[in-house]
C-alpha cells in the first residue's frame, strides 16, 4: 500500500518503540516524514531508515514539553515541505510510585511532556494541517480506559489525551479535521520494558493480572498499522474515535 504518498507526517517520539515502528510503516507507504524526538542520534537513525525504505526524511530534536522548541520546529517542518496532512502524538514517557507517595517533579515531568506536550505540539500544528484538511492520531493507552496502578501521572495523562482527542474531533470536524486515538497495550517496547525496573519495590503484582493480553505481548509494528490505518483516508468516516490494541485485555 502507498497510501501517504504526497503526504507530509509529523511523529513525536520517532527515536524508539511505538514511535519509531510508525515512521517505519508509514516510509513503507510512501509518507514525507518529519520525525522528532529529544534522542538526537536515534531520531536520525529513524530518519536514515526511512531514506533507505525510499522516503523522503528528515531529524529534528525536539523537547515536546518545550513550547519555544515545539513552535519553531513546527515552522521549519512547514517550510522545508510546504505543507502539513497527519501530526502522531506519540512522544511520552513514564514514571511510577505508591499515588500517596507521587513527588511533585514526577507529576510536572509526567503530564508535561504527555499532556502538555501533545497540546503544544497539537496547537502549533492545527493551523497547517486545518488548511490541508488532514488528521491527527493520538497515542492514548488502556490507562486511559481502566486503572493502571503505581501509574497515576501517566494514567491522568493518557486520559487527558483522549478527551482532547474527543474535544477536538467535535470541534474542527466541520472544518475538515479528523482527530483519534489508538490506546495500547501489552506492546513490547523500552518503555514498557522499563516498567518493572521502575515499580515500587513492594508492588502488589496481583494487580497487574488485569492489564495484561489474554495472549501474549506484541511489538510495536502492532500499533503502527492501525495508525497507519487511522491517518490515511481508508479512515475517511472515523472521528472522534479509539482503537484498543491491547490483545483483549480490556475486552
Amino acid at each position: 500500500m502507498r497510501r501517504f504518498e504526497e503526504k507530509v507526517v509529523l511523529v513525536t517520539g520517532a527515536a524508539s518503540g511505538i514511535g519509531r515502528a510508525t515512521v517505519d510503516r508509514l516510509a513503507e507507504e510512501g509518507a514525507t516524514l518529519a520525525c522528532l524526538d529529544v534522542q538526537a542520534d536515534l531520531v536520525e537513525e529513524a530518519a536514515d531508515a526511512a531514506r533507505v525504505a525510499g522516503a523522503e526524511a528528515r531529524a529534528w530534536v525536539c523537547d515536546v514539553a518545550d513550547e519555544d522548541a515545539v513552535e519553531r520546529t513546527v515552522a521549519e517542518v512547514v517550510a522545508t515541505y510546504g505543507r502539513l496532512d497527519v501530526l502522531c502524538n506519540i512522544a511520552g514517557l513514564m514514571r511510577t510510585a505508591h499515588s500517596h507517595e507521587v513527588p511533585r517533579e514526577q507529576w510536572d515531568l509526567v503530564i508535561g511532556v504527555n499532556l502538555t506536550g501533545t497540546f503544544l505540539m497539537t496547537k502549533a500544528c492545527l493551523p497547517h494541517l486545518l488548511e490541508r484538511k488532514g488528521n491527527i492520531v493520538m497515542a492514548a493507552s488502556t490507562s486511559s480506559l481502566s486503572g493502571h496502578p503505581y501509574m497515576l501521572a501517566y494514567a491522568a495523562s493518557k486520559g487527558g489525551i483522549m478527551a482532547m482527542t474527543y474535544t477536538l474531533a467535535v470541534e474542527y470536524a466541520k472544518q475538515g479535521l479528523r482527530v483519534n486515538a489508538v490506546a495500547p497495550g501489552g506492546i513490547e517496547t523500552p518503555l514498557s520494558a522499563a516498567t518493572a525496573t521502575m515499580l515500587p519495590a513492594d508492588s502488589d503484582w496481583s494487580l497487574f493480572g488485569r492489564i495484561s493480553p489474554v495472549d501474549q505481548n506484541r511489538g510495536p509494528e502492532t500499533v503502527a498499522s492501525t495508525i497507519a490505518f487511522l491517518a490515511s483516508d481508508d479512515a475517511a468516516h472515523v472521528n472522534g474515535e479509539y482503537v484498543r490494541v491491547d490483545g483483549a485485555t480490556l475486552a
